[in-house]
This record gives structure tokens, sequence and C-alpha cells, in this order.
């Protein structure tokens, strides 16, 4: 089925799915439900390993997709953020990462290309989602011992390969670098995605998604929005943007600033607002649909979204008012920084 995001972006403004984990806690799954029949006798406890879920519920997986297709959504993303090999040892799965990479495009992609017969001329796409892991290459985790690393950065490579290759396997149209916190991580997968490409011969659009973590501006290992853009930019992509830490009223400015200085596609998906004291995530689809119509207005995103807390009727909110507006002009040559 052929399909080309390009041509599709050029058009109008892609709306990309929500919060999978905000959806999957309304299951309310148990112990014995992570773990599904396969598992039951594992020594550890797996509850919170929601990319499990591919493998041992993977029906409510894809009814979640099937939700966010049917509000609005043009692209969702695998159920794959922590599908890594360094992520999955904190529950001694590593061995299982392929298989849920590859379950977990499966999953989408029957779902997509569903809606996709269903209305040829609103073609849907899958992103393989690919997290931060739980490991960082640029900041010790031990204060006292500031020189050591968690993780090396061929580690990371190793694992981010694995993951991209099962994701491709499985079927994905694009891969999503997400939640990046630590920019040495996210390029450790750009790596290996170019690697895997050139093995293959093949082309795939890549996604990269920053995460400004408080109100100084600035990512965990310390790059403002600019300074993201520019250590990325040397890399093929589709799109620059940032997700997850911040509401969309306080990712306005930092959207500003790279749509400014990039040819590339930009791309949003804030939480729904900020976290309340019992770190939920409250703000209505209204309210937050509201905020994302500064930057429809301003013409900042091409690609737009929700992340923590969000739910497919944020989707529809957001579906509905990016209609009215154009895309985000886009040049012919898509890699430059201005």
């Amino acid at each position: 089925m052929k399909k080309n995001i390009h041509k599709e972006l050029q058009k109008r403004i892609l709306i990309l799915d929500g919060a999978m984990g905000t959806m999957l806690q309304q299951y309310r799954f148990s112990e014995a439900d992570f773990r599904g029949k396969r598992f039951e006798n594992i020594a550890i406890s797996v509850k919170g390993n929601n990319d499990l879920l591919s493998l041992t519920q993977p029906e409510a997986i894809a009814t979640i997709h099937s939700k966010y297709f049917k509000a609005g959504a043009d692209i969702v993303e695998t159920n794959t953020f922590s599908s890594t090999t360094i992520a999955m040892a904190d529950y001694n799965m590593e061995d299982l990462v392929y298989e849920i990479n590859l379950q977990s495009a499966k999953i989408a992609r029957k779902v997509a290309d569903k809606f996709t017969l269903q209305e040829p001329n609103k073609p849907r796409f899958v992103a393989g989602a690919m997290g931060p892991t739980n490991k960082t290459a640029s900041m010790s985790p031990d204060v006292n011992d500031p020189g050591f690393r968690a993780v090396s950065f061929n580690e990371l490579r190793i694992a981010y390969k694995q993951q991209a290759e099962a994701l491709l396997d499985g079927g994905v149209d694009l891969l999503l670098i997400e939640t990046v916190f630590d920019t040495l991580n996210a390029k450790a997968a750009l790596f290996a995605i170019e690697e895997v490409k050139e093995e293959r011969k093949i082309d795939v659009p890549v996604m990269i998604s920053g995460t400004i973590t408080d109100a100084s501006g600035r990512t965990l290992s310390g790059q403002t929005a600019e300074a993201f853009l520019i250590s990325v930019s040397h890399i093929p992509l589709l799109s620059i943007g940032f997700n997850c830490a911040l509401g969309a009223k306080q990712l306005t400015p930092h959207l500003q600033v790279i749509a400014n200085r990039t040819n590339l596609a930009v791309s949003a998906y804030p939480n729904a607002g900020l976290p309340n004291a019992f770190g939920d995530y409250d703000e209505s689809p209204k309210k937050m649909a509201a905020q994302i119509e500064t930057y429809l207005e301003k013409q900042l995103v091409n690609i737009i979204g929700g992340c923590c807390g969000t739910t497919p009727e944020h989707i529809t909110a957001i579906a509905t008012l990016a209609a009215k507006y154009q895309p985000r002009p886009l040049a012919l040559e898509t890699n430059n920084v201005l």
C-alpha cells in the first residue's frame, strides 16, 4: 500500500495519536493480565511493563490504535517506547525485544491498513516508537563519580539497531526517536538507523522529538531548543520537535525557536497540561486545543498530537481545529538549519 508522508505533509497538518499509557491505565490490568498465559510462571513482577502487553494483550493495543485513528489521527505510534535490551533488562526480558517490536509494529500496521482502505484519500501511517532508554550516555547517575557512565554510545547503538530492524520488519512507515532528554542517546539511535538504511539499501523517514524538561528551557543534558536542532541537523530527518514534560502553553516558545530556524517539518505533542498534586494530567480536550491553536495561527507545526494524559477526545479536539488551518510551509530542501 504505497503512501508518501512527504506529500501528505504538503497538503495538511498531520495528526499524531495521544498517550498509550493513559489509555492502558483505564484497563486496570493486573499482574496476571500483564503476564498472560505465556509468562504466568516467571519469577519477576512485570506489572507496568506496557510494551509486553503487545504479546499478552494484543487486542487492547489494537483497540487503542483504532480509537486514535477514529479520533482523527493520521499517525499512530507502536507500543515500543521501552522496547530495547537496555530498558527491558529491568524485567530480564532482553531476549524478547525483537519479538515485542515486531509484533507491536504488526498490530499497528494491521489497524492502519484497515483505516486506509476505508478512506484511501486519508492514508494512515505507523511510526515505530524508539524511546530514550532508562540510561544516559552524557551524564553520570552517581553524584560521587561524575565521570561514570551507565551505558556507552556503542551499547546504545547496538540496542537501537535491533529495535529499528524489528520495527521495519513489522512494517512501520517511519521511525520516531522520541522524548529525547540526552542528545547523545538520540545520536546513537540516529547512527543505528543510518546503518540499517545503508545495509538494507532503503530509505525510511525519521522523526526526532526532544523533551524540554522544565522552565529552564533546556533538555536534561543541558541543550536549548536551538542547540538541540543544530546538533542533529547533519542527519536526514523528516521532522524535529518536542514532546512530553510540558503542556501546550509552556511548549510554545521552544517551538517558535525551531520553527524559525529549520526547513524540516516541525512536530509537537505536549502533555495535557502540567501534572497535578497526584501526578495526574487533567487538562480538558477543549482547553488543550485552545492552547494548541496558537501553534496553528503562527504556523509553527506540521505534525501535532498529544503525550501524557491525552486521550482520543483530546486528539479529536486537536484534529478538528487543525483541519481549519494550513500547514506550515516546507522548503524543497528539508534538512537545513536557517
